[in-house]
Parts: C-alpha cells; structure tokens; sequence
C-alpha cells in the first residue's frame, strides 16, 4: 500500500507493482478488462509526470547542497541542474506518451468485445513441445514456479525456445498436440503464446507454445493449367508471375541458369554480345 509520505518505499512499490503488470499483462481472459487497465496506466502516467517534475525541483532547490565525489560544489551543481534538466525532459516525454495513451483508451472504448472471435477470423491451432524437464532438471523450473509464481516460471523455460527451429524439431518428431496437458494429474498454466503443464506426481515439467497451422500451399506454377492468352502485344512478364504464362511449355534453362528473364531481354542482351 502507497504511504503518501515516503518516497522511496512510494517508488519501490510503483516499480514492483508495474513489473507485475507487465507479466500479468501478457493475456486477458477477458479483453474488456483491457480498458480499465488503460485508464488506470493514464492516470499512472499522470501522476508519473508531477513526480518527475517535483523531483526535478527538488534538484534545483537543494543545489547549495550537491558537491561530487571529489568534493566539488561547483562540479555538484553542475550535476544537480544537469539532471532537473534532463528529468523535465522526461516529464515532457511523458506528457506527449500521455496523450497517445487518451487516444488509445478513447478508441478503446468504443470496442464491444464478444466472448466468440468472428468466424472468419478462427484459425486452427495446436502446441508444440519447447522443452521437457523431469527429475533433478526440473527442480529448478519447479522452484521458480513455487516461489515467484507460473509466469517466472515461463520466463525461464523460454530460454530453450529456438522459435522456427523449435518448431520445425517438434513437427518432425511428432511432439504437437491439441492441447496442453493431456496427461491425467497435468496442471496447466497459461501465459500469453505459452502453457506451462506440471506433474506432481510424476515430477515433470514443460513448456509448450501455441502452433498456428500455415495455411494451405498454392499449387507449383507448372501443375496449373495456363490460361488462354488473348491476341495482342506480347507482355514482358517473367515466369515467377503467377497467372499470366507467356506459352504453354515450361521455359528450357538458359545456359546462364536464369529461368525467369523474359524472351526479349535476352535476345536485347545476345545481340549486345552480353551473354555467350
């Protein structure tokens, strides 16, 4: 709780209480939340912007009192103004983030959240295993979980995710599943892309990430059937277009190994003596 008289305990707090903020900020299992989080972090920033100002104050009022390391007055009131400078500096940074922010929580507003995503916007997704600890290499991951709690936790598992790498290993090695936990004592913890699944039982952990199916490939160019070209002018399009092949045979190499140029530009370049 805020003492409205110690600055430093004041300050302290504020730092613990954002950094939980920016864990517990990751998901919303409700996105109408969001908003009121929005107007709180306004009147935050608001608040932020006096302190620094006031700090800054402070700095100028006290600099009879500033010396440096070496015993310098003169050097600490160079100091002592140098940084009320700087931290109004930060005030006015502040006040231009703040008002950025009131357009954010305006628009906000006018969001109506509903608790089903529109049909055309569900996407089929699964996990992929990032990594598995079991044992003695687990204690660590477990004592993280026990003492700062499941985000923590998250944090430092996600050190073993090698993004498209960890993926692709999972693909192949058949570590994807429809979701996490599938285990009889699982327990499952989410936070944002990632599930954290424990096994007191078994004395297990892992971490998994949420897997996005790629949709689905379009056909080679030379599996689809050309289209019939119009008469007129010849267009210079290369073979990498798709939908718009110059004949209906696939191109032969040039001896140069390009498979894209266009008729013209090579027979340009033959009669300038540019290829062989």
């Amino acid at each position: 709780m805020p003492t409205f008289f110690d600055s430093t305990a004041d300050a302290a707090e504020a730092s613990e209480a954002l950094r939980g903020l920016a864990h517990a900020s990751r998901g919303f299992d409700q996105p109408a939340e969001m908003y009121g989080v929005i107007g709180d972090l306004s009147s935050g920033m608001r608040s932020l912007r006096q302190a620094l100002d006031q700090i800054a104050d402070v700095h100028e009022r006290k600099a009879a009192h500033a010396f440096n390391d070496a015993g310098s007055h003169e050097a600490g009131v160079r100091e002592a103004l140098a940084a009320a400078e700087e931290l109004r500096q930060a005030a006015n940074l502040v006040d231009r983030a703040h008002d950025r922010l009131a357009e954010g929580f305006i628009a906000a507003g006018r969001i109506a959240w509903h608790p089903e995503p529109a049909v055309e916007e569900v996407m089929p997704s699964r996990w992929v295993s990032v990594v598995f600890l079991q044992g003695e290499e687990a204690d660590r991951p477990l004592h993280i979980l026990g003492e700062l709690g499941h985000v923590d936790a998250v944090d430092f598992l996600a050190q073993w995710d090698y993004g498209d790498e960890t993926t692709q290993a999972a693909l192949e090695n058949g570590y994807v599943y429809d979701k996490p936990g599938e285990g009889t004592n699982d327990r499952v913890a989410l936070s944002g892309d990632y599930a954290l699944v424990v096994n007191p039982h078994i004395g297990y952990v892992s971490l998994l990430r949420r897997y996005t199916e790629p949709e689905a490939e379009p056909q080679d160019a030379e599996l689809v059937e050309p289209a019939p070209v119009q008469p007129g002018p010849e267009l210079l399009v290369s073979y990498s277009s798709p939908g718009a092949p110059k004949r209906a045979d696939p191109p032969t190499p040039k001896r140069d190994g390009s498979w894209f140029e266009p008729a013209k530009i090579t027979a340009v370049k033959q009669s300038r003596g540019l290829v062989r």
